[in-house]
This record gives structure tokens, sequence and C-alpha cells, in this order.
């Protein structure tokens, strides 16, 4: 039915996590790719999760040779790292993913949009199939009916507003600080609002597109930064938030080294999320500078986690009553077909037979239809327990596979004419 491989903050720290990860730029290439060597599917990536869902059941080792290949990544950390599942798990896993208990802050809100970018991208792609988006439409609902049914999403947080609550736990006057924010895509934006609802001293805004600084240092009153302006502007802040999305580090520890230089002693708190990082990590042996990424902020993670743990057991009885569901509708997907061509094979025998015996026979006015009524009769009630088995147990590995051979309904024109 379904196979899902992937990596995450779950099972993986974040050095291996960032050489696993695919840029925003590459997806539509790995989206082509996967139609290619599987037909369809759907890829979802966020800053700490790269997961690939593929409709059938499919190899593991096959799965990651694909996935080494287009993501360029070591052959041993994915075979290491990478979570494997099949069916119902990979089901169920999605729908955790979507209601916001498998996130690194619980409950958190930006990753049901996610998910829903992950199936757009799949659309646009040309990868989705029946089962993609049953499965992408079902997380979406699980996704919401967990945030509108619980608590599990009651003043929810998000990596980005966990970035800006650490900014502020560093440096608690923060209205009288410059905050640089590097990316202007949805984290950083979603940093910056933040920090701005709190009050900003000065806020500077650098992105590679110019555009995007612009516009999201309009929003905020901030001021907008040349990216190429990066390092003055790093001597001129005192918490740098980095969410810019890069494939690559865009900042040295030599250029942090230089800034600082230029400072008079002054520190630098440099939250990066990151993945992967914005920052070479060995910033932190750059004296002055308090440097945080992903793995830091789990602690924060931690607190919110557990002010909310006791609503995971409500999401999670949405969950499993959901990929229940979603069972039996991938059962009933299989087996109405079948019967269908079940029926319709039955169909031609009785109609063929019939008016081959028709034609040798002198009826009577009537009879015919008589004939006709019985014949009816006659398939429907040997085709009745057939049918009662495969919707009661519909199991496509034994079942609809059964009949389907015994039957030969995926052979190509009428049923043989002699037993």
């Amino acid at each position: 039915m379904l196979t899902s491989v992937g990596i995450s903050h779950r099972n993986a720290p974040i050095d291996v996590c960032e050489s696993l990860t695919v840029g925003a730029d590459d997806l539509p290439e790995l989206m082509g790719a996967i139609i290619r060597c599987f037909g369809a599917g759907a890829a979802l990536v966020t800053c700490n999760r790269f997961e690939v869902y593929l409709p059938g059941s499919h190899e593991r080792d096959g799965v990651l040779e694909f996935l080494v290949e287009e993501a360029g990544a070591d052959a041993g950390l994915a075979s290491s790292f990478f979570e494997y599942r099949r069916d119902e798990d990979a089901v169920c896993h999605l729908y955790q993913v979507a209601a916001g208990i498998d996130s690194m802050v619980l409950g958190e809100s930006e990753i049901l949009r996610q998910v829903g970018d992950a199936f757009s991208l799949a659309v646009e792609s040309g990868a989705d199939n029946s089962l993609i988006s049953r499965l992408f439409h079902s997380a979406i609902r699980v996704g919401r009916r967990a945030r509108a049914e619980t608590e599990i999403g009651h003043h929810a947080l998000s990596i980005s507003s966990i970035a800006a609550q650490q900014a502020r736990a560093l440096h608690p006057d923060i209205n009288r600080e410059t905050v640089l924010v590097v990316g202007a895509g949805d984290a950083g934006r979603h940093a910056a609002e933040s920090l701005a609802d709190h009050g900003v001293g000065r806020m500077l805004v650098a992105n590679r597109t110019a555009r995007r600084a612009e516009a999201l240092a309009g929003d905020l009153g901030g001021e907008a930064v040349a990216f190429e302006q990066l390092p003055r502007a790093l001597a001129d802040s005192d918490v740098v938030i980095a969410a810019s999305g890069s494939a690559e580090h865009l900042v040295s520890g030599q250029q942090v080294a230089e800034a600082m230089a230029g400072r008079n002693g002054r520190p630098l708190a440099i939250i990066d999320i990151g993945l992967p990082r914005d920052f070479d990590p060995a910033v932190r042996q750059v004296d002055g500078v308090a440097y945080s990424d992903l793995d830091d902020l789990q602690k924060v993670v931690e607190e919110h986690i557990r002010a909310r743990e006791g609503e995971v057991g409500d999401v999670k009885a949405i969950v499993d009553a959901e990929t229940q569901r979603f069972g039996e509708w991938w059962e009933q997907f299989q087996v109405v077909p079948t019967i269908a061509a079940l029926t319709e094979r039955a169909e031609v025998v009785r109609t063929r037979e019939l008016q081959k015996s028709l034609r040798r026979m002198d009826l009577q006015p009537g009879q015919s239809e008589q004939l006709e009524a019985m014949t009816r009769a006659l398939v429907k009630q040997l085709l009745h327990d057939p049918i009662s088995t495969l919707r009661e147990r519909g199991d496509t590995d034994v079942f609809v596979e059964s009949v389907r051979s015994l039957y030969r309904l995926d052979e190509p024109g009428a049923p043989a004419e002699d037993a």
C-alpha cells in the first residue's frame, strides 16, 4: 500500500540531519526523480525533517539508494538513521506529524501548513495519485481535528517563536538592542514578527533576494540589509536569528571573529535555526559569542512538551481512529474494482452461454425471459459468498489477489469458452 522513509530530529542529531536535507530549490528535481522511479509520491521537507511517501511496497535498501543518490548523502549515515515504515505505520506517522505530536515543539502549527505544501508540490509536479491524495487530505484533516478537539495547539509555539523567546532570555532589554534576522522566508518572518511583538530597538533583515528582505523589513518597521553587507551587519547587531534555508553555511567562524573585533567587547547572541545551519558551528569558539542551534533549543522545547504532554493521549486517539479509517478505505478501494471486474466477467459468460442455448431451443412465448431471470439469479447466488468475503476481509495480499488470479481478471480479452 504505502512506503515511507525519512529522517528527523527524533532519530538523528543536527549534523546528520543537515547532511541529508534537500534545499527548496532542489525539491522540483527530487519530485521529478520520484515520478521516474516510483510513478508517484510526495516529499515532506522542513527545517528538521526529510521524509518521502511512496505508493506501493518498496524495499528499504532500494528507497535508501534512491535517496542517497538524490540527496547526495553519505550511504552509511542514511543506512544508520533513516527510518523505514510501511502501510498503516506510515499512515499513522504522517498523521502524528500533521497533528503536531512528532514535532520538536509539541503542538506547533507550522507543520500543518508544511504538510499541505508537500501535497501541493506533489500535485504541481504530477506526482500525486489516488493513494497520495487521500493520504495527505486525510492528514490535514487529522491535524485540524487535533487542534480543534484537544488543547495540543493551545498557545502553540514554533521553532521560530522559541528562537525569539531564547533571544529575549539572552537579552532581556531587547527593546534597546539591534536584532539581525538572516532569512526572510517563513521561519525568519515568524521569528521577526515574534520579536517585533515584544519590541525591538532596531531590526535588520538580510536575505539573498533583496526584494523579500525589503518586504519583511517594511512590514515590521525595520531596515533591509544587502546580503553582501552581512559581515558589517553582524558587527552592528546584538542578536542574530538565522533561518535562511540555505543549502550550506553562509557565515564562517572567521567572519564572525572579524565582526567581533570591531564590537569593543560587546557580546553577540546567534540563534541558528537553519538546517543546514547558516553559521559554521565553529563560531562557538569565538570569544564573546553565545551560539545556539536546534540541538541547543531542545532544552527549551522540552519545557513546552511537559506543559502539553497531557494532551498527547487525546491526539493519539484521534490519530488511531483516523488510521483505522484510512485502512478501511484502502481495503474498499482495492475491493470495489475487483468486485466490479468479477461481476462483469460473470455477466459476459452468462450472456454468451444463454444466447448460445437460446439459438438451439424452440421456446414458447415468455420462456426466454424466464431463462434470463433464472441465469441472473444463478450467477447472483454463485457470486454472493465470494463477494461477501471480499467486502468483509478484503486483504489485498490474500483475497483480492487470489480472486483476480483465479478468475484471470487482469488478463486482456473475454473469458475462455472452454472449461
